[in-house]
């Protein structure tokens, strides 16, 4: 690829994320209004303790101005949902839009019809493809790059899809995540570990009326390895986090934390 190549691609990039952004932006409240009440009242669920989860939120983004990733466990459809409503309320996302994390669902879990595709639009979403080609992910994830650069923020899965074992697995974690983490300069990492109380292993949603449990942890994780190496050790640092946060949680609960699946047993998820 030539350099004109390269930075036509750049801009084009660039313009397409400028363009959903004030989409979102001027939708904000009625995607944000309506998904709220549907997690509230259609599926009734709870965030445990919600005020302080959004003070500790709050209090993790004000010690650093520089980029912040929020990574997650992953078990259900929705948990990007779940963890954006259980960090901030309404009113704090319409006023603070760009804290309000764009995230990376797979194509073909939200993207086969055209509603599904414009839903996910406005709702601040880049799909990905699983597993396909090298250069369309690494467009999504140069373009997670760029929002950071800008003071946005993104939410993904180093599990790269939901876990069919319900536990956070160290054998499944994604260079990708390790890759944007290793190109942003003092890049911090909120771990965000959410489990509902009657969930046992994966699933599309949670079930009816279930509280959810949710714990933060900001680390910044470092490397002196290069290339892929340094990606794979980045994201390696942050699946150990989400795995103590896990074994915390259990711990809390009086119950051992089951051995995790291997990798190739999982399937791929949002």
């Amino acid at each position: 690829m030539t350099t004109d190549t390269r930075l036509g691609a750049q801009s084009e990039m660039i313009r397409r994320h400028a363009r959903q952004r004030l989409v979102s932006l001027l939708a904000g409240p009625i995607w944000i209004g309506a998904s709220v009440l549907i997690m509230r009242f259609w599926f009734r669920y709870r965030i445990a303790d919600v005020r302080a989860v959004r003070a500790r939120y709050r209090a993790l983004r004000a010690q650093s101005d520089g980029p912040i990733l929020i990574c997650a466990n992953h078990l259900t459809l929705v948990d990007s949902f779940l963890i954006a409503w259980a960090c901030g309320g309404p009113g704090y996302w319409l006023t603070h839009p760009d804290e309000l994390p764009w995230n990376t669902p797979e194509r073909t879990n939200f993207g086969k019809t055209w509603i599904a595709r414009a839903a996910i639009y406005v709702a601040k979403c880049i799909p990905i493809t699983r597993g396909g080609a090298r250069e369309d992910v690494g467009d999504v994830l140069e373009r997670v790059k760029h929002l950071m650069e800008r003071g946005e923020t993104a939410l993904l899965f180093p599990e790269a899809g939901r876990s069919r074992s319900g536990r956070v697995e160290e054998s499944s974690a994604a260079w990708g995540v390790g890759r944007i983490v290793g190109a942003l300069s003092h890049c911090r990492v909120l771990c965000v570990y959410m489990r509902g109380r009657q969930q046992k292993t994966w699933g599309d949603f949670p079930a009816k009326g279930d509280t959810l449990d949710v714990t933060l942890s900001c680390i910044e994780p470092k490397s002196d390895a290069r290339g892929v190496r340094r990606s794979r050790d980045l994201a390696q640092q942050i699946i150990r986090e989400l795995m103590n946060m896990e074994a915390a949680y259990f711990e809390a609960r009086g119950e051992a934390v089951a051995p995790a699946e291997d990798a190739n047993s999982r399937g791929e998820g949002a």
